[in-house]
């Protein structure tokens, strides 16, 4: 349920409403805009008198969301959410771009990356220290030793880093190095570890479940949002259909449809998306022409040694032509990709 409050409302009735709310026992939500505040009801299952609200000095009208993800929903935060991470805004009409290897491989892997994409025009460097993978087989990554290269790497570019976090013991050590929080596509249902980054009120990117509903996600989304979290970012990196020439099937549609469900910003991960290098440039251009806050791909230096998702990784060369490609696009559509 969220509470419209009429346009300039002083703020003292603003926060009468809010303690009457509080009073029942409801946790509130509040969204300030130029002209009109929203207070958004969090419920606890009690039942609420919507005409006694309704009554209230300031009150323009009570409406009930019917959507189950609340936090996330447009309805309770009509504004676009945008923060900063280092030097970079995310979320305003600049677009951010992630890049990196998709594993942290040795240190000279993760310097030579590092330095390639910044070089490009990247603002935050990707690299995984802890991964999932599908077999116990494949590389798991470097563990604590690669989240050591990340900070090396932080620390001589001035990049900021997105690495993934896979449980939620390790949340507080990742946190440590990194500046932004991932969540693979694996763990998009790992309750237990939305909680936990949730809880530590870091900036965080939740990546969609393969085989995941845009409701699942935007659920998933609830779980951080609950622990009063605000810095969380969606990336949408392809879903599972019957389609086999390409890793999975990216949705695009989902890009313009989260812009009218959600306020949180949307990143589009390409690579993932498609698992082929040569078709992830044209998906990462009509991500930008879709409207994504920001696009993730993975370069690698040498991709055809990689330990990890070679197939989808630009070289540098491949990687500094897209950067200027996704430049005409944004500007076409009122956009830049210089912070």
């Amino acid at each position: 349920m969220i509470i419209i409050m009429k346009n300039q409302t002083p703020t003292r009735e603003i926060s009468a409403v809010i303690s009457r709310i509080e009073n029942l026992g409801y946790r509130v939500h509040l969204s300030e805009g130029e002209e009109r505040s929203i207070i958004g009801i969090i419920g606890n299952g009690r039942p609420i008198e919507r005409d006694q609200i309704a009554r209230m000095k300031g009150v323009e009208k009570v409406v009930r969301v019917t959507k189950p993800y609340k936090l996330a929903s447009r309805d309770f935060h009509p504004q676009d959410t945008t923060f900063t991470v280092g030097n970079t805004t995310i979320g305003k009409s600049g677009l951010t771009i992630m890049a990196g290897p998709s594993a942290v491989e040795s240190r000279s892997q993760l310097m030579e990356s590092a330095h390639a994409v910044k070089e490009a025009g990247a603002h935050i460097l990707r690299g995984s220290a802890f991964m999932a993978r599908t077999s116990p087989y494949a590389f798991q990554g470097l563990g604590l030793k690669g989240l050591q290269y990340l900070a090396d790497a932080k620390a001589e570019t001035g990049l900021p880093v997105i690495t993934e976090v896979m449980s939620p013991e390790l949340v507080p050590v990742v946190a440590e190095v990194a500046d932004i929080l991932q969540i693979s596509s694996r763990n998009m249902y790992n309750y237990a570890l939305l909680n936990a980054v949730g809880r530590q009120q870091h900036p965080v990117l939740l990546k969609r479940s393969p085989s995941s509903p845009i409701k699942d996600w935007l659920l998933a989304a609830e779980y951080i949002l609950n622990h009063g979290a605000t810095r969380l970012m969606l990336c949408e990196r392809g879903i599972n259909t019957f389609e086999t020439e390409t890793r999975n099937t990216f949705d695009i549609n989902a890009i313009p449809l989260l812009k009218q469900l959600t306020h949180l910003p949307i990143f589009a991960d390409p690579s993932h998306g498609t698992g082929r290098w040569e078709i992830a440039k044209a998906i990462a251009l009509g991500a930008v022409a879709a409207g994504v806050d920001g696009i993730m791909v993975d370069v690698h230096p040498h991709p055809e040694d990689a330990l990890a998702d070679g197939a989808q990784s630009l070289k540098p060369k491949r990687f500094v032509e897209l950067v200027e490609q996704m430049k005409g696009v944004a500007a076409a559509i009122g956009r830049s990709v210089d912070h």
